[in-house]
């Protein structure tokens, strides 16, 4: 099966720009995607969550990578990005963290950090 290479860039934390509102927050993580030496330069995938609810361990959802319409796995990159996300907010981010505190919004935030993640394609055939 072939390898997914993932090496993110950068997120934007909470972003209106990315449909975040009163209800939902929504973050955008960028990326560059490799298939078994195959580059997918500049992707992107947005990460939706609840107002208000626990940043690392409220469930999220996480959109299929922007740009991208190869075969995929899209549990395990889903992982991969919630992993990334939680490394930078929450109560045991490195980027922002808080503990303990309500009712905390901080928008419009970007964090420039390097991670890899790397899993199986599932699929070489069709999209998704």
């Amino acid at each position: 099966m072939p390898i997914a290479t993932i090496t993110f860039q950068k997120l934007i934390q909470d972003s209106q720009d990315y449909g975040s509102n009163d209800d939902h927050m929504v973050s955008r993580v960028f990326f560059n995607l490799d298939i078994d030496g195959n580059l997918y330069p500049d992707l992107y995938a947005d990460v939706k969550q609840i107002v208000g609810s626990a940043i690392e361990s409220s469930p999220i959802e996480v959109s299929n990578p922007g740009g991208y319409k190869g075969p995929f796995d899209h549990d395990a990159f889903s992982n991969a990005v919630e992993r990334y996300y939680r490394s930078l907010v929450g109560a045991t981010g490195s980027g922002i963290r808080i503990s303990g505190a309500t009712n905390v919004r901080m928008r419009n935030n970007t964090f420039f950090a390097t991670g890899v993640a790397k899993f199986e394609v599932k699929s070489s055939g069709g999209p998704w």
